[in-house]
């Protein structure tokens, strides 16, 4: 950025400050000799009449800070370490990020923004059928209900159309034998049975056939309906006239294939109404129906977090307070309230939520035909949290910390970020759940149906909205939470920021990799999907993926057992592949790493009772699932890091039990046969380096995040050398990594999303649970606080923004910050 530097200074008074520079020098160089870095000129500069105004070519300004102004030199100021990283608040950087975040996010300060509270009426108060977004004075409807006032209901069909032979239709998973809910089309029992809204869904309703060999399941007639469901005769296996009191006694017999799968209800035969799961469980302003936010009266969005005019300030939430109210002295009553503005000091980087219709986001969740799906989170009959190990659950996490963020901003025009809440964890979840969620255009493609929901966001907002055309959506943050990541996204939208857990950048695997076939976005249209990378480091991010709080390993702190107590050298538990029993049969699942890792060093008996050629004691390569397996990752010095069906969540397990990753992705070292007479094995260690990310795939921060400080990278081709090259550390360069993992293994956790569910919790009930306990004595920064500090970084270091032209914004902090905007 070039400063226009107005001076208006008399050469009597540059030559008194000249004069005092020279003193200060003097001194200096009298009291500290040893020294030789210090620059009078680098530690403050005068900002009264004689020196430059804080003002840019491009109209940004800085904070205030008085007449003295710090001058940031980075370099000098924050070095790198021996691995060319710079630590900032404990977390190892690569070094011109964390030079940017020690010596500016560090000093940001808060900013005045105008919070707009809109006051647009719906048509016919959306007749009660949906919630009114007071900022477009729109309609948002519920599952089963359309129309610009929410007043045309809709028919949902269970089943597909009947044939003779199939009189239900083909299978779904809403496919229904009993009462089909056509609001939602989800299965029930149905009036005549005396318990009329108990789910009956899919299987509960048919016929099953006997095992064909002893262990095998039992098979399913989706032809013939299975009538013993609403018998009264409690020797047959009933479900819909089931006493809950006799089941439980063993005085009845019921199905077992009868379950709860719906949300909102809880029991072994659905008896007790619990919390459905909703996005922040609407914000203590609304009634979570199914998954859907029900707003109370002048709030809106998807968690009813958004005041309106009518809502009580009081009432509104921390982003939004303190504000200070400007209400225009005429203000009139037509057809809309009059808007107020709020003024609300705030730190950037600002986040603008878009309110999408709900069929991105809560209708998702609404409609959603296993209550697992897509959530992190249900409730048991007490109402108490229950997390779960959905994986893809860190999508959810992400939204609710961002609603809910001091960073969040209604005005878009101060905004610096705008984030599009699409689902793709529940839209890829939900897929054939029911013939209006059909795939039949979409070739049977998860992948395909997904990217057609991305394109309408994308319709969307350029329709509604003024945003994205100012940067061509540069500025705009799309989340893709399942395998493969973002190589399903519309060519419409790459421009934007994508969060993946998946950072594959196609520079060598420039096809789908997953085994799953319906995944797979290889025969999606260059003319819907363009030729885009599944990732691009320099302005895409991979976030960790979801894990559930573990109570036992917090509170024995299992990431920071030291090395002594780690007496496995090497482990690794999970699917091996078809080698092993129940081993996913795909010869391309993991892309054929873990059969490596597995005919070199495995530790359990194959299909053919061998083990590894390599196999030791210290070394544990197994796909039983450990019944101790945190505990045995807390033991364990190296933990492998492998794919999946794209990415898997061995990374977040392996760092928060505080072991060093052992990242083993597809590539070749390309070394010469006869590398052991040309370099030591210390060589090759390092050497192994220089081929970081070889394979063209990050893992989670690795494009900001200086991953030679707490991890290693092992290509395929040396998998038959792992053992060699983890013993090839000595023990201070494994003391060094494992002190790196315990400093940043909370940024591998939603802490910020389980803080604000025990908020709720507390607030509703007086008390915190277990894992509330232990998340509340965690102090170091999580996945929200990291991902607010990459976005701070891009903000102010992503060449794109120095050709957005004027942008008069108070972004709170020095000028010499601001620099690399201009």
């Amino acid at each position: 950025m070039i400063s226009i530097s107005k001076w208006k200074c008399s050469w009597s008074l540059m030559a008194t400050i000249a004069s005092i520079v020279a003193l200060v020098s003097v001194v200096h160089l009298f009291l500290f000799p040893v020294v030789p870095s210090f620059d009078p000129f680098s530690v403050w500069k005068v900002q009264d009449s004689c020196g430059p105004n804080n003002e840019s070519v491009d109209g940004r300004t800085g904070h205030d800070p008085g007449n003295l102004q710090p001058v940031l030199d980075l370099e000098h100021k924050f070095p790198a370490d021996l691995h060319r990283a710079v630590v900032y608040r404990n977390a190892p950087w690569k070094a011109e990020i964390g030079r940017w975040l020690s010596g500016c996010d560090a000093v940001t300060k808060e900013v005045s923004v105008v919070e707009t509270i809109s006051g647009w009426s719906c048509k016919n108060d959306c007749s009660g059928q949906g919630v009114c977004n007071y900022e477009l004075g729109q309609c948002r409807c519920f599952h089963g209900f359309s129309g610009e006032g929410c007043s045309e209901r809709l028919h949902l069909e269970c089943n597909y159309p009947k044939s003779p032979e199939l009189q239900y239709g083909r299978w779904v998973v809403s496919i229904c034998s009993a009462h089909c809910d056509p609001t939602r089309a989800m299965c029930f029992c149905g009036e005549g049975t005396k318990y009329p809204n108990r789910p009956a869904a899919e299987t509960c309703g048919f016929q099953l056939s006997l095992p064909s060999e002893p262990g095998a399941p039992r098979q399913v007639d989706w032809a013939k309906p299975d009538v013993d469901i609403y018998t009264t005769n409690k020797s047959k296996l009933g479900w819909c006239n089931v006493d809950p009191a006799e089941g439980y006694a063993n005085k009845v017999k019921f199905k077992e294939e009868c379950d709860c799968k719906y949300d909102c209800l809880s029991g072994r035969f659905c008896e007790v109404p619990v919390l459905c799961s909703c996005i922040n469980q609407c914000s203590g302003h609304g009634h979570c129906r199914g998954g859907f936010c029900q707003c109370a009266n002048g709030w809106y969005g998807t968690d009813c977090s958004i005041p309106s005019v009518t809502s009580s300030v009081r009432e509104w939430p921390q982003w939004l307070r303190p504000a200070q109210l400007d209400v225009p002295d005429n203000a009139h009553l037509t057809g809309k309230l009059v808007d107020l503005n709020a003024v609300v000091k705030k730190k950037r980087p600002l986040i603008y939520v878009y309110d999408l219709p709900p069929k991105f986001n809560s209708l998702l969740l609404e409609g959603r035909h296993f209550k697992f799906e897509c959530v992190n989170r249900l409730y048991n009959d007490n109402n108490a949290t229950i997390w779960t190990d959905q994986l893809y659950g860190a999508q959810m996490a992400l939204y609710e910390s961002i609603l809910a963020s001091p960073h969040r901003t209604l005005n878009g025009e101060e905004a610096d970020f705008f984030f599009v809440p699409v689902l793709d964890s529940c839209i890829i979840t939900r897929a054939d759940d029911a013939p209006h969620l059909s795939m039949e255009q979409h070739l049977g493609l998860r992948s395909s149906l997904t990217l057609e929901f991305y394109r309408k966001a994308y319709d969307h907002i350029v329709e509604h909205y003024p945003f994205w055309n100012r940067s061509s959506g540069r500025d705009h943050i799309w989340s893709f939470s399942w395998d493969e990541g973002a190589c399903y996204a519309p060519k419409e939208i790459w421009n934007s920021m994508m969060v993946v857990h998946w950072g594959n950048t196609n520079s060598k695997h420039n096809h789908s990799t997953t085994a799953y076939w319906a995944d797979n976005w290889d025969k999606i249209s260059s003319d819907r999907r363009g030729k885009h990378p599944c990732f691009d480091p320099d302005k895409d991010l991979v976030l960790p993926a979801w894990k559930r709080p573990d109570v036992i390993a917090l509170s024995t702190k299992l990431w920071a057992r030291p090395l002594e107590k780690r007496k496995t050298l090497f482990y690794f538990n999970g699917n091996l592949g078809p080698a092993y029993p129940n081993g996913r049969p795909e010869a391309l699942y993991s892309m054929g790493i873990r059969q490596k890792l597995a005919e070199e060093f495995g530790s359990t008996p194959n299909k053919d009772g061998n083990l590894g050629k390599q196999h030791a004691e210290n070394v544990i390569v197994s796909p039983l699932r450990s019944e101790r397996y945190h505990e045995d990752l807390a033991s364990s010095v190296f933990c492998g890091v492998m794919p999946g069906d794209g990415w898997s969540g061995r990374m977040e397990d392996s760092i928060l039990q505080g072991c060093i990753p052992v990242v083993i992705q597809v590539g070749s070292s390309a070394y010469p046969e006869n590398i052991e007479n040309m370099f030591d094995l210390a060589y090759k260690q390092q050497a192994t380096w220089l081929f970081l990310a070889q394979d063209g795939i990050y893992l989670p921060y690795e494009n900001v995040l200086n991953y030679e400080s707490f991890a290693v990278r092992i290509l395929e081709d040396e998998i038959p050398n792992l053992i060699k090259i983890l013993q090839g550390f000595n023990e201070t360069e494994i003391e060094n990594k494992l002190t790196s993992v315990q400093k940043i293994w909370q940024r591998f956790l939603y802490r910020d999303s389980m803080l604000l569910e025990a908020e709720r919790q507390k607030t509703a009930f007086g008390y915190v649970e277990d894992w509330a306990v232990e998340f509340l004595r965690l102090t170091e920064d999580d996945v929200f606080a990291t991902f607010v500090q990459v976005l701070h970084y891009k903000l102010h270091n992503d060449p794109w923004r120095r050709q957005l032209g004027s942008q008069k914004k108070d972004f709170g902090l020095p000028q010499e910050c601001l620099m690399r905007t201009s």
